[in-house]
């Protein structure tokens, strides 16, 4: 983080490994163009064109429509229409996102919000095919929301650092783990009601946030496919910024001895105070692979006069 919250939000593009904010930002960014095109296209009396566009990205229960919009399985979780909607899910997704940031770093975060959303995705298919229940409304329910990759960041947190304290308004301190757990029987407890399949989606996350964490500490990483699909994305439409750095030969004195207090048998050294891009950069994957807390004092010191510039 580089920041307090609106600067990381206004500079979410501008940094590495900050996938936090940059998956709020998308979020809002997202929920601002529906928004402005829905009241526009309503009031210009094309209310069924934003209807009907909007489906295209919205998440079918149908399998048969899902074949003709695949991209679904993606645009569905980075879309909102109510502002309470995407408000709750963006405190969550700040809130415990920050721990999984901090223990597992940022790549690992952006790939549990992905396997989050494609697990709600999967699980909101399967059982409105399966259960007799959903029979009727199969063909005509459509979801969106980020609920399900946040969901699996909520479980993720609550798994990885159950015992981490949140000072809750009217309640006081309560331990993570406890806020998870309520919110996955709340989501089992209406999986039957208006919004099924959101909450459908919700328990599809939850089990892959835990299933990830368990896995991570077995050794298996299974976000590493989506990892590399965003590395080659980041590659294909950013440029890192380059430095130049230019090195001049000190002028030799035979009556000046800069460092006539060392050894005689050893050759000095002497640390710049400018860090390069390709220490920085070693210094992001670093947190990127362990978090930030990882560093030591120099490389804290090194990333935050880098920040500066």
């Amino acid at each position: 983080m580089y920041g307090n919250f609106w600067e990381n939000l206004r500079n979410a593009f501008r940094h590495d490994n900050n996938s936090l904010f940059k998956l709020i930002a998308i979020n809002i960014l997202v929920f601002l163009v529906l928004l402005v095109s829905r009241v526009l296209l309503t009031i210009t009396g094309f209310g069924e064109l934003y209807s009907a566009g909007i489906a295209k990205f919205m998440m079918p229960a149908s399998l048969t429509t899902l074949a003709t919009q695949p991209w679904a399985v993606l645009s569905y979780m980075f879309m909102h229409e109510g502002i309470f909607h995407i408000l709750f899910n963006m405190l969550f997704l700040y809130w415990f996102g920050q721990l999984i940031h901090q223990y597992l770093g940022s790549r690992k975060l952006a790939n549990l919000y992905i396997l989050g959303g494609l697990t709600g995705a999967l699980f909101y298919v399967l059982i409105y095919n399966l259960a007799p229940y959903f029979q009727n409304s199969l063909n005509s329910s459509l979801m969106l929301g980020a609920s399900a990759g946040v969901f699996a960041i909520v479980v993720g947190a609550a798994t990885l650092s159950p015992n981490t304290t949140f000072f809750l308004i009217l309640l006081g301190p309560v331990k993570i783990k406890y806020i998870a757990i309520f919110y996955v029987i709340l989501s089992f407890a209406n999986s039957a009601g208006a919004n099924a399949g959101g909450e459908l989606a919700h328990l599809g996350g939850a089990l892959m946030g835990y299933l990830y964490i368990v896995q991570l500490r077995k050794g298996t990483d299974w976000g590493i496919p989506i990892q590399k699909v965003g590395i080659f994305f980041e590659n294909l439409f950013s440029k890192r910024q380059k430095i130049n750095v230019t090195y001049r030969r000190p002028k030799k004195s035979s009556s000046f001895k800069p460092f006539s207090k060392a050894a005689p048998s050893s050759k000095p050294t002497v640390k710049s105070s400018e860090s390069s891009q390709e220490e920085i950069d070693l210094i992001l994957d670093k947190i990127a692979e362990k978090g930030y807390e990882a560093l030591s004092k120099e490389e804290k010191r090194k990333l935050f006069e880098f920040s500066k510039k």
